[in-house]
């Protein structure tokens, strides 16, 4: 098998793999991104709520969804770094239909009849309170419209922005400061991402005041960026074993390929 052979199966399989693990963590955050969690009672602390606007303040709640969407910031950026913008947007494309087959999906299982045997096994809770599992399976997976729309359109702009900034980075940085342009791109897309989702969905589809909308979303972007910080040695190790893996000099050859894509 000749190297060029090689250098193409190589290829291949790292868009495969990095794909593979930028969709499987974008489509779990959007599944169970229902549920709002408090980071003040991870640690037994008492709600932040300071005041913020109107009749609005700001505590440490998020959607559980945004824990490991620094994960998919990663992804993106490192295919972004060895495939290019037109990479990062077919595979934000994939990733949004994919979302969209998966809410499609839930939302006929949430239709179809349950088994009456399923509803009396599970009829009462561990404490031996009635128990309506039915309705508990619904109350989970249900997605309002404006909630699948906001998700959508915030993933696709936030990613598509995202690709835009790290490519105009990297050629004011070239092979340097990939924390840079890591970072820079993340902190300008999921500025739009963080507001956009919650406009769409709970402002102008929704019932929500738009202080509550820039509170929650603020809590969200201020998280993210922390998080994309503190993830930026993750970033330069899976550099390092992807180099490792390409070489060296297939490794640069992408990176500048990727440039004008």
């Amino acid at each position: 098998m000749d190297s060029n052979h090689i250098n193409t199966n190589k290829k291949q399989n790292l868009f495969i793999i990095l794909s593979t693990l930028f969709l499987t963590n974008a489509l779990i955050a959007e599944v169970i991104g229902a549920k709002i969690l408090s980071f003040e009672k991870i640690f037994g602390l008492a709600p932040m709520a300071l005041k913020f606007i109107g009749d609005t303040s700001l505590s440490l709640n998020m959607s559980v969804g945004v824990i490991i969407w620094p994960i998919v910031f990663i992804l993106s950026d490192i295919i972004n770094e060895y495939f290019g913008t037109s990479g990062v947007k077919r595979i934000s494309y994939i990733g949004a239909g994919m979302i969209g087959y998966a809410f499609l999906l839930i939302f006929l299982a949430m239709k179809t009849p349950p088994a009456d045997f399923w509803l009396q096994n599970n009829s009462v809770d561990p404490d031996g309170h009635p128990f309506n599992i039915n309705y508990a399976y619904n109350a989970i997976f249900r997605q309002g419209m404006g909630i699948i729309i906001g998700s959508i359109t915030a993933f696709l702009v936030g990613q598509i922005v995202d690709a835009y900034v790290f490519k105009y980075i990297r050629k004011l940085t070239q092979h340097k400061h990939l924390w840079l342009r890591a970072t820079g791109s993340t902190v300008v897309s999921q500025l739009i991402d963080s507001f956009l989702i919650l406009f769409i969905a709970f402002y102008f589809l929704g019932n929500w005041s738009l202080e509550q909308v820039i509170a929650v979303g603020l809590i969200q972007y201020i998280y993210k960026i922390a998080l994309a910080i503190l993830f930026t040695p993750a970033i330069y190790l899976m550099h390092k074993i992807i180099d490792s893996y390409l070489g060296k000099d297939k490794s640069e050859e992408m990176q500048d390929i990727a440039q004008t894509l």
